[in-house]
């Protein structure tokens, strides 16, 4: 009631007799109208409603103030510490409607600047987000990462021995995972067993066989699987590789041996080059292998800049010279590609025209001090409803490059929305395609897109698409690498960074980029800062081909 602006006097009222009615010391349900009305916590008009709830199971002023809710808000609502306030602001003036779009924005620090946040609630609430998700018992490959790293050490060293590592879904680095896997090429331990039941951050839950099952404080399962020594090998192959890979190796394996010293070995008796663990889906890596042209997979190393960020210009919490001082000197890269949000996104201080000219006044100086690293002039555009990119071609001639990306109006026909992203595909301004689906993971599936068309539109125009490395996006999908590369289209491995700790991300979107099969010779930001400034001045040389057109 208090979202759809319902008079305060009402709201009480309601509130009020909802906790007087749980405290009655007899059961609504058997009163009837008028002895409803006949008490005084009640009364004759919130009397009537609950004879409708009562006969009917709702009511119809409920049912009306639910459809004009948006179905994401009203669970948001049940995050601690959320009032009906505070989830207007978060709605309203923040264009907020899931609770996915709320913890990207707890992520991208876009809430303790709204009225009534504050960095303390923005922490609260991504804290209480992350609780919620966990009982889900699935989680993000980024959530479990450390508790992972951490288990795996304490585990070698309790066990004593190498032969130890992760396997299924966790090895595969899926995006996704609903738990741990862990081989130990041993007997059953009775340290692992004592370390386990001694720790802090695991329980003990079940103990059968060759299987230990744990759960960690958070709610992560923990599958610690033993084996002998000789059989370690083999049985890491057939614990890591998917259901669909499994099955096709086993078709092409004629003999393993009994004992084998490695899981090259393995493949080798399939007729095949050693297949990287992230590839083991059953989705292409078959085909590529037994053409021999599984590629040498790009590594964090390969990358010589990072392109998609955004500072205190926009929705950013470290300044632009912080964003470059820490891309030159901790993380020693050769250029940053700044990319704060457009006008249009308001919520997230969007530039305008004459901001876009005064940060690019910033980013001048800024490379007079910090050269030969540079800063290369972009924006993230929104792409507007009619799939034009958010300003006048005087301002967008202004970039050295654009990242197009839709961030409103999400309810669209698959027809729309691929209309809508190739229309901005073919602006002769767009240079990279930003997260093309929209998707959350764990949160909010994407708008609908034919993807194929989307990719073939991006090959026809030059354009890049972007691996978004933020761990709950991670868009364009890894199952669309290959296709993007078989027309030809670079991919490029954006943090999407909001604070120098962002960057971190980068890590997220190669493990991605390494899952679809890309190699450093598909990415973009693997190119160094001579060979992308070229890129970039044939891509205004083509815009200005277009412009005069």
């Amino acid at each position: 009631m208090e979202l759809q602006g319902e008079k305060s006097f009402k709201t009480k009222t309601i509130a009020n007799a909802a906790l007087a009615i749980g405290k009655l010391p007899f059961d609504v349900a058997t009163k009837s109208l008028e002895e409803l009305a006949a008490v005084k916590v009640i009364g004759k008009s919130v009397a009537a409603k609950v004879r409708e709830i009562v006969e009917t199971g709702t009511m119809k002023e409920l049912e009306a103030l639910l459809a004009e809710t948006p179905p994401g808000v009203v669970e948001i609502m049940s995050i601690k510490g959320l009032g009906p306030k505070k989830v207007l602001v978060i709605w309203k003036e923040l264009g907020i409607e899931n609770i996915g779009e709320l913890f990207y924005a707890c992520n991208e620090n876009r809430l303790m600047e709204a009225k009534g946040f504050g960095l303390k609630t923005q922490e609260d609430i991504r804290k209480s987000i992350e609780f919620k998700m966990a009982n889900s018992g699935r989680f993000l490959y980024a959530h479990v990462h450390g508790f992972a790293k951490g288990l795996l050490s304490g585990l070698r060293e309790i066990a004593g021995t190498e032969l130890i590592s992760f396997t299924g879904a966790f090895r595969r680095k899926a995006e996704i995972v609903d738990g741990l896997d862990i081989l130990i090429g041993a007997p059953v331990l009775e340290e692992v067993v004592s370390w386990i039941e001694s720790s802090e951050d695991l329980q003990l839950v079940e103990r059968k066989d060759d299987v230990l099952t744990a759960e960690s404080g958070s709610g992560v399962k923990v599958y610690i699987r033993f084996c002998t020594a000789e059989a370690y090998f083999k049985e890491l192959v057939l614990q890591t590789g998917s259901a669909e890979h499994l099955e096709e190796l086993s078709s092409r394996v004629k003999e393993v041996p009994s004992v084998i010293a490695s899981e090259e070995e393995y493949y080798r008796a399939a007729g095949l080059p050693f297949i990287e663990p992230e590839l083991r889906e059953g989705v292409f890596e078959f085909s590529l292998a037994e053409k021999n042209a599984l590629p040498q997979l790009i590594c964090y190393e390969d990358l010589k800049g990072t392109l998609h960020n955004h500072s205190t210009w926009s929705d950013g919490a470290s300044s632009l010279e912080e964003m470059a001082r820490f891309c030159r000197d901790e993380m020693k890269i050769e250029y940053l590609g700044i990319c704060d949000h457009s006008k249009s996104a308001f919520y997230a201080k969007g530039l305008s025209e004459e901001r876009v000219l005064a940060q690019h006044a910033e980013i001048d100086a800024l490379n007079a001090k910090l050269s030969p690293f540079k800063i290369f002039k972009g924006i993230e555009s929104d792409i507007l409803f009619d799939g034009s990119l958010d300003y006048p071609v005087e301002i967008l001639s202004q970039f050295d490059f654009i990242v197009a990306s839709i961030h409103s109006v999400f309810k669209m026909s698959e027809e729309k929305a691929t209309s809508r992203l190739i229309k901005a595909i073919e602006n002769p301004y767009t240079t990279i395609l930003g997260h093309p689906t929209g998707r959350l993971l764990l949160s909010r599936s994407g708008y609908p897109v034919d993807i194929p068309k989307v990719i073939d539109a991006c090959a026809a125009n030059g354009v890049v698409i972007e691996i978004n490395a933020n761990p709950l996006r991670l868009d364009i999908d890894w199952r669309w690498h290959q296709y993007a590369i078989e027309k030809g289209v670079m991919l490029s491995v954006n943090p999407d960074a909001h604070s120098v700790r962002g960057f971190n991300d980068i890590h997220y979107g190669i493990i991605a980029a390494r899952k679809g099969g890309v190699a450093a010779e598909n990415c973009l930001n693997a190119l160094n800062l001579t060979e992308i400034s070229a890129f970039f001045e044939s891509r205004r040389a083509h815009e200005n081909t277009h412009h005069t057109i």
